[in-house]
């Protein structure tokens, strides 16, 4: 475990990143400690599309279908 400061952290970026892959690092600014964690099996998931991405609509096709349901709900009045 290291822990580091934020200056010192911005400075030596490459360094920290590196480190933080072999061990546990941390970064004190001030009075707070931050861990730096990687999340690096996170990222390609993230990169694919998924089932959520595939059934999104626009913001045009959101708007059309609320004022078909608007001119409904109101018709019936």
């Amino acid at each position: 475990m290291t822990v580091v400061s934020s200056k010192e952290f911005v400075s030596n970026h490459n360094k920290y990143f590196g480190m933080a892959l072999k061990e546990q690092l941390y970064v004190r600014n001030g009075g707070n400690i931050f861990q730096v964690s990687i999340a690096k099996d996170k990222i390609v998931d993230h990169k694919k599309p998924d089932d959520d991405f595939r059934r999104a609509i626009t913001a045009d096709e959101f708007m059309e279908g609320a004022l078909k349901i608007i001119d409904k709900i109101y018709a019936n009045q």
